[in-house]
């Protein structure tokens, strides 16, 4: 299998449980990730249709999972062409190198592509991006939905865990709801208080899941030759408080030290962004076979790989 994005947070989680079930991961890496990277690595130029082909062959695979982003929102403002490029150039790229190798693409997109005026929105809900990180998600999709012989997008949003290659990374509370958990559990199990952000203007709604959960899910629509559009999320929509008290009973923290508050002043994105990302998943449940997991089992499963 060959995965692009396998030094970042998602990608790196998804590395470590597809290796952990026996698949073979070749991580197509743009740079030399150092000598405690654990899984195998090539270093390939996603901007050459021809190195990303040749990849797969090297690998002999016909497997690729494409995770690899830009995360740099700030940054897709500052240069729109070069922030295209890194999303619907590059999944482009991959696409055409799959079809030439018989390979399937699983392409990992995320809840951003909606509005946020939506409330567990199923997977055949009309896109409608507020800004350049879920507009280029977006046309990523319809790239890997129109041009893959064989290919399926994955949506997930709200992700919580680990960052398993740059484990000394911080972990804070931004506008979206990644790391949201961990920067509670970090604070409070140190005793120091917690405040919640609440505005309208943010990400205020989702349904979270852990990323370990995000690789076993891949996995198993690569094994059911999955196609159209898949929702890999948890099965509760849950607002940012509404998590805080869960992840407060589930890590057995003080829920006295929470609170909640606005968002500090320099901490917002230069970006609109919708409130509630909340996923339906009626079809994926049906193409994957298995439905998705409680927010407490998921809080469960990431308190007990800490």
């Amino acid at each position: 299998m060959l995965l692009t994005g396998g030094t970042g947070f998602v990608g790196g989680n998804v590395a470590a449980v597809l290796t952990e079930a026996g698949a073979d991961v070749l991580c197509a890496v743009r740079r030399d990730p150092g000598p405690d990277f654990p899984w195998a690595w090539r270093l390939t130029d996603l901007h050459s249709e021809e190195d990303i082909a040749a990849a797969l062959r090297e690998q002999g695979t016909t497997d690729l999972l494409h995770l690899a982003i830009d995360n740099d929102l700030p940054g897709l403002y500052r240069d729109r062409r070069r922030g295209f490029d890194a999303y619907v150039g590059i999944t482009g790229r991959v696409v055409r190198a799959a079809n030439r190798h018989g390979a399937a693409v699983g392409y990992l997109s995320t809840d951003w592509v909606f509005d946020g005026t939506g409330h567990l929105v199923d997977e055949d809900e009309p896109v409608n991006p507020l800004n350049l990180y879920g507009l280029f998600k977006a046309l990523s999709e319809r790239t890997v939905l129109d041009g893959a012989d064989q290919g399926f997008v994955a949506r997930v949003g709200g992700v919580q865990g680990r960052h398993l290659t740059r484990r000394s990374a911080p972990r804070r509370q931004d506008c979206g709801f990644g790391y949201f958990v961990l920067s509670l559990v970090d604070a409070m199990s140190q005793g120091r208080p917690f405040t919640v952000w609440q505005d309208p203007t943010i990400n205020g709604i989702a349904t979270p899941v852990a990323a370990a959960e995000i690789g076993s899910r891949l996995l198993r629509a690569l094994e059911r030759e999955a196609t159209g559009v898949l929702h890999i999320v948890g099965a509760d929509a849950v607002t940012r408080e509404e998590l805080a008290a869960r992840a407060c009973r589930v890590f057995d923290l003080d829920p006295a030290l929470l609170s909640t508050g606005p968002v500090p002043g320099g901490s917002r994105l230069p970006a609109p962004m919708p409130f509630d990302t909340s996923l339906a998943t009626p079809r994926t449940d049906e193409v994957l076979g298995v439905a998705p997991h409680s927010v407490e089992a998921q809080l469960r499963a990431l308190r007990d790989e800490l």
